[in-house]
């Protein structure tokens, strides 16, 4: 004979309880239960914990007993068959001739479709998305006691991808710390927010967030930098490799220089160092 003690988990303290009863096969007048962590949701549903419950057993429980052996008498040897003469392998064939692949042909563009994503949301879709976007974020910077106004636009489709993608945009004064040098504050900002939204709809969250129009100003920038170095690429008939970028502004690049006679684009480097680099066509 003897007690049990068992530690259990659970969303919240009861369902750890009823869990720990399950494992033990008893009920809940015979065992005695210690809380041990009641757990928490955290915020938006990220950083939560599990309730932790120990359940112990008061009813002492009979120690398991081992079923009889049963002794089995052993098979009979296995017989082999008798042996087969192998039959005569057929003439090999002659080999095929090699035949040289075709080199690749670089593409003239290359606009990173894959690092932005590809699902194109129906109209119910986009909307529920930026519906979710404005509340959980407006509900963030008030946690962050920052004085700010939020509203959503649409873009139109994309003509490549046919997608269109929220923007929550977000103005007021003293916003320049929630956008961080070079964005990256911003950015840090835009992935949370994602992740919150994936999580409440349980499908991924693809909207943007811009801050005093940063995103869009930005977006001219690297389009009149992209447009430079392209011109000095025709006249000097030598690729250019810009800086490392992330996903949204390599492909600002890639946009930019579409129909820029003379050149080309490519995404190369990985992770943070990633890259475009702009390549004179022959």
């Amino acid at each position: 004979m003897s007690k049990k003690t068992i530690d259990a988990k659970g969303s919240d303290v009861e369902s750890a309880i009823a869990k720990g009863l399950a494992e033990l096969g008893l009920s809940r007048d015979a065992v005695s239960v210690e809380i041990v962590d009641e757990g928490s949701r955290g915020l938006f549903g990220l950083g939560g914990r599990p309730a932790v419950v120990r359940l112990t057993a008061t009813v002492l429980a009979p120690e398991p007993v081992a079923p009889p052996v049963v002794t089995r008498p052993a098979p009979p040897p296995p017989v082999a068959p008798a042996p087969v003469a192998p039959a005569a392998r057929p003439a090999p064939l002659p080999p095929k001739p090699k035949i040289a692949a075709a080199a690749p042909q670089p593409s003239r563009h290359n606009h990173d479709e894959a690092e932005e994503g590809s699902d194109v949301l129906t109209e119910e879709e986009l909307a529920e998305e930026g519906e979710t976007a404005l509340e959980v974020i407006g509900t963030l910077l008030s946690h962050l006691s920052i004085d700010a106004e939020t509203d959503l636009t649409v873009s139109e489709p994309d003509d490549l991808t046919g997608r269109s993608i929220n923007t929550i945009n977000i103005t007021g004064n003293d916003l320049g710390m929630l956008i961080g040098q070079r964005g990256e504050t911003l950015d840090a900002i835009q992935f949370i927010s994602r992740l919150m939204i994936s999580h409440r709809l349980q499908r991924k969250a693809t909207f943007t967030i811009d801050i005093e129009s940063y995103r869009q100003r930005r977006k001219e920038a690297l389009a009149r930098l992209a447009e430079r170095m392209a011109q000095k690429v025709t006249k000097q008939r030598r690729p250019v490799t810009l800086e490392p970028m992330p996903p949204h502004e390599r492909r600002a690049v890639h946009m930019a220089l579409r129909n820029f006679r003379g050149v080309y684009t490519q995404s190369t480097g990985t992770g943070d160092r990633r890259r475009v680099r702009i390549i004179p066509e022959r």
